[in-house]
């Protein structure tokens, strides 16, 4: 699978250790930066640059790591069609992909360890939007039709 990932200076080491994780398993990595965790940077950036690459098509899934992760979901979810979450359970890793359609797991370098990232990263690409599922399409339509909305009343202010 190919997997954008992207963390601003306090996620580094997780972003890295995640990256060589899933390229020792036959994943494409799209590594969007940071490049250190010696230089200050911004979430943002690179939550958008993740989002960027699952929105366009060169990657199937996306992850971000900021130091609570809350910070990179808050500015994940702002691009239309992103759909990311801070997960730091095993459960919501595979039920936000089955039920939610999440395309983007986010996670707090300073929350969790390794040990339980590769668990939830594992569980996250693991995991299938259950389409055949009516009450599932129905929600995550609402929440299509929500964003649109929302979209519309802002390019008529």
């Amino acid at each position: 699978m190919k997997i954008a990932i992207g963390s601003d200076h306090a996620g580094f080491p997780l972003k890295q250790f995640l990256a060589n994780f899933l390229t020792d398993h036959q994943h494409e990595i799209i590594d969007v930066g940071t490049d250190s965790a010696d230089v200050a940077v911004d979430f943002s950036d690179f939550a958008e640059a993740v989002a960027q690459h699952v929105l366009g098509g060169s990657a199937e899934r996306g992850i971000i790591v900021c130091g609570s992760g809350v910070g990179a979901s808050i500015a994940a979810n702002k691009i239309p069609g992103i759909y990311a979450a801070l997960v730091h359970d095993t459960y919501s890793a595979h039920q936000g992909v089955e039920h939610d359609n999440m395309n983007v797991i986010c996670f707090g370098s300073r929350v969790i360890g390794t040990a339980l990232a590769q668990e939830l990263v594992v569980a996250f690409l693991n995991a299938t939007f259950e389409s055949h599922e009516e009450r599932h399409v129905r929600r995550h339509g609402k929440v299509k039709a929500i964003e649109q909305r929302e979209m519309a009343r802002h390019r008529t202010e």
